[in-house]
């Protein structure tokens, strides 16, 4: 694994921490391949590529962050 890739891993490690202490997914971890990681949101297990692990957690918390300053806006 090149020093990018080990980089990306543990950014997606830290941002997959950071869903699951916020609730947004329910598990994740190492996928079977060196390139791969498992994401298990809405109870199913997913394998994505780091790329699109790192893509999705970054929507997923950013949505969950802008849902949060909507509603403090609104009260």
């Amino acid at each position: 694994m090149s020093n990018a890739e080990a980089v990306l891993k543990k950014e997606v490690q830290h941002l997959a921490e950071e869903a699951f202490h916020r609730k947004l997914i329910s598990g994740y971890g190492e996928g079977p391949d060196n390139h791969e990681y498992q994401i298990v949101f809405q109870g199913k297990p997913r394998h994505f590529s780091l790329e699109h692990a790192r893509s999705f957690l970054c929507d997923l918390l950013f949505e969950k962050q802008a849902s949060q300053c909507s509603e403090e806006l609104s009260v």
